[in-house]
């Protein structure tokens, strides 16, 4: 009986070590590996109408694609996006996309990201630590800062008083939007900076900052960073009966200042390509989370939309 029992306990050892050998031998696939890529997207501020903009773009390729989002709206601040990229780290996400809030408070986001050995991609926006960055995907805001003031500086025909309303302090498209702004200016010593103040690029902000400028400021011009900031400024320089005064340019082209350029308020926006900035966005992030090797800048180029070339735009 005991040798019965023996034979037995030999067998079920025999078949427990197979049965481990043969657990041990399946190897964990991952969701990229599989082709069903996770893929988590940091936004700024789905306050924005650029921003809300590039989510829809962002959605529909990312669909195109197969691809699964884990999205987060920043509102604005880096912490927020400091702590959103530590939830997608620990879902396992197999890149990220980064829309910063800021220069140099998200940055933390691309450091948490590298650590975690998950490729992260910039857009619209960078980061100070681009070494950490797998690819950037925007436009040059210093082009864009060049072509709208050397528009405003044609309208003013070389001369005048300008106000600058600024993005948020330390955005880099602010900081490179600014750098292209004064770049041209160098040009025009006749053009005077009368006012310079961020509006975070916010319509109220910009409405509020605006309303205040025109009670103690002369103004020729008024170099808004973003639309919604344009927007805003033509809203409190209409209230104020100004607007065959002061000329209001913006960036962006999002629809409602190419239908205030129609209505002959908005005299020109920069184009910023959003649709090709979130298709762009997804194809890096998605060939990041293959394991495929992706360009580390992938730059689309800003166009001047005026009354004259509006058609081509909407």
């Amino acid at each position: 009986m005991k040798k019965v029992k023996g034979i037995a306990f030999v067998l079920l050892m025999f078949l427990g070590i197979l049965s481990g050998c043969a657990g041990n031998t399946e190897e964990k696939v991952s969701g990229a590996a599989e082709g069903k890529v996770k893929i988590g997207v940091l936004y700024q501020n789905l306050q924005n109408e650029y921003i809300v903009n590039l989510q829809d773009s962002i959605r529909k390729y990312a669909e195109s694609a197969g691809a699964e989002l884990i999205e987060s709206d920043g509102e604005g601040k880096a912490e927020n996006q400091v702590s959103q990229v530590e939830n997608l780290i620990n879902q396992q996400v197999d890149a990220i996309i980064l829309n910063p809030a800021d220069k140099d408070g998200s940055a933390a986001v691309a450091e948490k990201a590298a650590a975690a050995n998950i490729p992260i991609i910039t857009v619209l926006a960078t980061v100070s630590n681009i070494d950490k960055l797998t690819a950037h995907v925007g436009s040059d805001d210093v082009e864009a800062g060049i072509i709208e003031m050397k528009h405003a500086a044609e309208l003013l025909e070389g001369k005048g008083t300008i106000g600058i309303i600024r993005g948020p302090n330390g955005n880099s498209a602010e900081v490179n939007r600014t750098a292209g702004i004064m770049e041209v200016l160098k040009d025009y010593p006749d053009i005077e900076i009368a006012a310079d103040q961020t509006a975070n690029f916010s319509r109220e902000e910009a409405l509020s900052l605006t309303e205040n400028w025109l009670q103690s400021q002369e103004l020729d011009a008024i170099i808004a960073q973003n639309d919604e900031m344009a927007l805003g400024a033509i809203k409190a320089i209409s209230a104020a009966g100004k607007l065959n005064e002061i000329k209001v340019l913006g960036i962006d082209a999002i629809p409602d200042a190419l239908n205030s350029i129609e209505a002959g308020e908005l005299a020109a926006t920069v184009f910023q390509d959003v649709d090709a900035q979130g298709k762009m966005a997804v194809d890096v992030a998605f060939k990041a989370a293959k394991g495929e090797s992706v360009e580390k800048d992938n730059m689309i180029p800003f166009q001047l939309v005026t009354k004259e070339n509006l058609n081509q735009f909407k």
